[in-house]
């Protein structure tokens, strides 16, 4: 159960975190380097673990994990390729942190099964992995 509150105060400080530096000018490269690897340290450090857990397998969490790390080198690599980084969906960060999240309490409070957290929950969290790599592939590679 802590999960979830774990998770949804991360990505609230980690807004406040980006909101604050630029409304005060506080951007810079480091700060950029530091929360691009922060965020993904901080992804495989957190759901990794899951794969532990036995009612989550171990194969859709790892390749949560790594779609993750490719989901945001696809959107910073972005930059080089048109000049702005990619936030494009459906599963961003935030998204992926609500939807491990709601699987994690659903699984706390014994409102899903195990079948379906393996069948549906987590592979579909997969397939929207796979579709933000490409939308975001693809709109930096037009500049769009």
């Amino acid at each position: 159960m802590a999960l979830p509150v774990f998770l949804f105060i991360r990505m609230a400080l980690n807004a406040l975190d980006g909101m604050l530096a630029r409304e005060h000018q506080m951007e810079s490269k480091l700060g950029t380097m530091l929360n691009e690897l922060g965020d993904v340290c901080s992804d495989t450090v957190v759901y990794l673990p899951l794969a532990a857990i036995p009612h989550f397998p171990p194969i859709p969490v790892i390749l949560i994990v790594v779609l993750s790390i490719l989901t945001e080198m696809t959107g910073v690599m972005a930059v080089q390729i048109s000049g702005s980084r990619r936030y494009d969906g459906p599963m961003g960060k935030s998204d992926r942190a609500f939807a491990i999240g709601l699987i994690a309490l659903l699984v706390g409070l014994n409102a899903i099964s195990e079948a379906w957290i393996s069948t549906a929950a987590l592979w579909g969290v997969v397939l929207l992995l796979l579709l933000t790599i490409g939308n975001r592939w693809r709109k930096a590679l037009r500049g769009t």
